[in-house]
């Protein structure tokens, strides 16, 4: 398992995991986002977004961060956040916020509440718009240097595997398509004499 920087051909599956989440990216960019894959099956797991506001006072947000169920609880969204972190401070912020009524799991990496009367302006104006959402989010910071990884992400996540092959969708056959492959047609590759 790694965590790779999206690429353009992951746009697709992009889309369809934040839609299939239920997370609202308005502002779409694929070359925000990252990737977590299987190395085996290439099988990607997990994803998540640095948007940076280029407000008068730039801000880093982590947003979006989401994990396929077949791979929860495995330490890819841990992994994820960390890199997010990491593409945060290449780009010289010392503060990344996140916006969000799941702080908890933030809190494990070291994100601290911050109350809304206490933000700059841009980070303020965003909490108010995640909240015309999520009316129980709150605002989070985390200055660069107190993240922090549990360890039971990183052993967790050096042994990922996906849940059984059971819970996975089954693969598509012609007949999904309505052809039947027993009946020659002009593009046939198939045709038996």
């Amino acid at each position: 398992m790694y965590v790779r920087d999206a690429k353009n051909r992951d746009e697709v599956w992009l889309l369809d995991s934040l839609e299939e989440l239920g997370l609202d990216d308005g502002s779409f960019r694929s070359r925000d986002y990252v990737i977590a894959l299987d190395e085996e099956s290439g099988e990607k797991a997990g994803f998540g977004r640095i948007r940076v506001h280029k407000t008068d006072e730039p801000f880093c947000e982590v947003t979006c961060v989401g994990v396929s169920e077949r791979w929860r609880g495995q330490g890819v969204g841990a992994h994820v956040v960390e890199r997010l972190v990491d593409r945060a401070a290449a780009e010289e912020f010392e503060t990344v916020y996140g916006f969000t009524s799941d702080h908890g799991y933030c809190a494990q990496f070291g994100f601290e509440a911050v109350d809304a009367e206490d933000l700059p302006a841009g980070p303020r104006r965003r909490l108010d718009r995640v909240r015309e959402v999520d009316g129980d989010a709150i605002a989070l910071r985390l200055d660069r240097e107190a993240f922090s990884m549990p360890e039971r992400f990183r052993e967790r996540f050096k042994v990922a595997a996906p849940a059984s092959a059971g819970d996975a969708e089954p693969e598509l056959t012609a007949e999904d398509f309505g052809y039947d492959e027993e009946t020659p047609t002009k593009y046939s590759t198939n045709l038996r004499r």
